[in-house]
């Protein structure tokens, strides 16, 4: 994985505008013409975050729902229940808030504006999936598509190409178990599963991008728990997610964790202290955090007194979901001089806290956020390499 070694290098975490016509074709499922326009979406969209100054790119996750749900096609061994609404076993990742700030959560606030957003499909909303058989990888064919469109659209641009796979831990907190003995052996399940995909992207030589944002954002689940007992519930989900991760090189690994993307409170997030050191046994040579909203971008202090494991890379996120406000350069520069500072300028990459693409109004204020990003990572480069 390319390094910082002479200027800031730049990324994101994943999901990116898409083009109207895509996006019309998966919403009234016209699945033949979107398989043949993805290739071509995905050279435009590659092809635009080239031109625009970002190094490390990906396919905008063109071809899935969004981040996780997409393995919902992926694996063997689910079941779609058709329960009515409010039946059937759920799980909220607001559960500490909503017992802060239950009115807001009962008038239905908070969540994503997903009717305003780019990118909205009304089957990314959450029902409930059972596994019911023994869990098995059926995505091959899907998977080998994702790489040789992302490989053909990143030829001869001098850019790094990674994808995206989601993490075990996050995936469990959606399926059901119906059919394992204890919620632990599912979660294995899963890693076992889920292990060909990340596999296959590596040995394409692509790099790999773990989604992981329930492994903080898990901690607003279960609210009666410690931080103790959290911090060992956690390091099982780890645990899962190295044995997904055996066989492939850190070199080829990132992980992606935030406090979920949702717009609401997020005041009993789980202070970042308590989980560093829980993320950081994770094998994967860059860390991406979430570090430019307003409820923790005040957590760079703690890399004041947490030192990031030797040989590896941060990617802290320097523009942000929550607002349509587009960042200034000038301060998305000293976010990422704040954090050479602490970890050294080689360590840095510059990053979003999540996928942008469908969490903010419009995919002409998200594009708008990204080319801020790029001219701050060049003025902190230049103050940093002077």
């Amino acid at each position: 994985m390319r390094r910082s070694t002479e200027r800031i290098l730049v990324s994101h975490a994943g999901t990116l505008p898409r083009p109207d016509d895509l996006q019309a074709m998966r919403d009234e499922g016209r699945d033949v013409e979107f398989e043949k326009r993805l290739p071509s979406a995905v050279a435009e969209v590659v092809g635009k975050q080239a031109e625009m100054g970002i190094d490390i790119v990906n396919d905008g996750e063109y071809s899935k729902l969004n981040f996780t749900h997409y393995v919902r096609d992926r694996l063997g061994g689910l079941e779609f229940p058709d329960y009515k609404p409010g039946e059937g076993p759920q799980r909220s990742i607001v559960a500490r808030d909503a017992r802060d700030f239950p009115e807001f959560h009962k008038a239905g606030l908070g969540g994503f504006n997903f009717a305003r957003a780019a990118g909205f499909n009304p089957r990314n909303l959450n029902p409930t999936v059972l596994c019911t058989g023994p869990l098995t990888y059926i995505g091959r064919e899907l998977a080998q598509k994702d790489i040789a469109n992302l490989k053909a659209a990143a030829q001869g641009l001098g850019v790094e190409p990674f994808l995206p796979a989601v993490a075990p831990g996050t995936i469990e907190h959606w399926l059901f178990n119906r059919y394992y003995k204890n919620d632990e052996e599912l979660l294995f399940a899963i890693a076992d599963a889920m292990h060909e995909e990340y596999q296959a992207i590596t040995d394409a030589g692509l790099a790999l991008q773990i989604d992981d944002p329930d492994l903080p954002d898990g901690w607003q689940m279960f609210p009666d728990m410690s931080v103790d007992d959290y911090r060992r519930y956690a390091d099982v989900r780890v645990e899962a997610l190295n044995h997904a991760l055996r066989g492939i090189p850190e070199s080829q690994v990132r992980l992606h964790v935030c406090w979920g993307s949702g717009h609401g409170p997020h005041k009993n997030d789980i202070p970042l202290e308590h989980i560093v050191d829980v993320i950081f046994k994770v094998r994967a040579e860059c860390y991406s955090i979430e570090a430019s909203n307003p409820r923790h971008e005040h957590e760079w202090r703690v890399f004041e007194n947490v030192k990031l494991p030797e040989g590896k890379t941060l990617m802290p996120g320097v523009i942000g979901h929550v607002t349509d406000l587009i960042e200034h350069p000038r301060l998305v520069a000293d976010r990422l001089i704040r954090y050479a500072r602490l970890v050294g300028r080689e360590n840095v990459v510059a990053g979003t806290d999540c996928g942008i693409g469908s969490r903010v109004g419009h995919g002409e204020i998200a594009w708008a956020k990204l080319q801020a990003m790029v001219e701050g990572a060049r003025i902190a480069s230049q103050e940093l390499w002077a």
